[in-house]
């Protein structure tokens, strides 16, 4: 499946699905160690084992650039292209949060612009806690709402160039999105009404304390002046 020639396979977005990764990202999964002894005859069940026995997202990492066991299931998962409501049952269900995460790897990467953000944004909510390979080969504490802004905002996550999706307000503008309501709108309503009151009494302080200053100075010019009356 990884020749290009004479392929009349499954397509995603008019070309082969495992080229939605580069071919050196490619290549060094399939000479990768867990791609041959783990990812071998996996269909969608035993992935979804497989995926549920992850401890981590991530892209390629060390100087040898390696391959994650995520990228490589990932890889799996454009192989078998499993059907649209297999994925979503990967995504939605609650007991294991790398398979969600890399089903929404997948969504990012095959769908059309519409369903990723219907599919992607209730994630926004989800704040359970990732653990992420960094390319030095390290690791570093995420959540899941991180991840999933990451997949709808960047162009590059996990060693892999993302297809270009259009801004959602442009969608919106075209109609093919309805306004997304946030579910922080009303605190955050009640933020600004706060913080409109601060000015507003910080501006009615300065101005009482603008009356006072012209109250003394008048005073001050009239004792001048019946002082200088008496004076005569």
């Amino acid at each position: 499946m990884l020749d290009t020639r004479g392929y009349t396979g499954p397509t995603i977005h008019a070309s082969n699905p495992l080229h939605l990764l580069e071919k050196p990202v490619r290549d060094r999964i399939t000479a990768s160690y867990y791609w041959k002894e783990q990812c071998f005859a996996l269909n969608a069940a035993t992935l979804c084992d497989k995926a549920s026995a992850l401890t981590g997202v991530g892209g390629t990492y060390s100087v040898s650039q390696k391959p994650t066991p995520f990228l490589c299931l990932l890889f799996k998962m454009l192989q078998l292209l499993p059907e649209r409501e297999i994925v979503l049952l990967y995504l939605r269900q609650s007991e294991f949060k790398y398979l969600t995460a890399l089903a929404a790897m997948y969504v990012r990467l095959t769908f059309e612009p519409k369903e990723v953000y219907s599919v992607l944004e209730p994630l926004l909510g989800d704040w359970r806690r990732l653990r992420r390979r960094t390319r030095e080969g390290g690791w570093r504490v995420g959540w899941m709402d991180q991840w999933v802004d990451d997949l709808l905002v960047k162009d590059r996550v996990c060693a892999t160039q993302l297809r270009k999706l259009p801004r959602r307000m442009v969608l919106e503008d075209l109609g093919v999105l309805e306004v997304r309501v946030s579910p922080l709108g009303e605190e955050v309503e009640e933020i600004d009404a706060d913080a409109e009151e601060g000015e507003m009494d910080g501006n009615k302080g300065s101005e009482d304390d603008d009356e006072v200053v012209e109250v003394v100075v008048g005073n001050g010019h009239v004792e001048d002046g019946e002082r200088n009356e008496t004076e005569d």
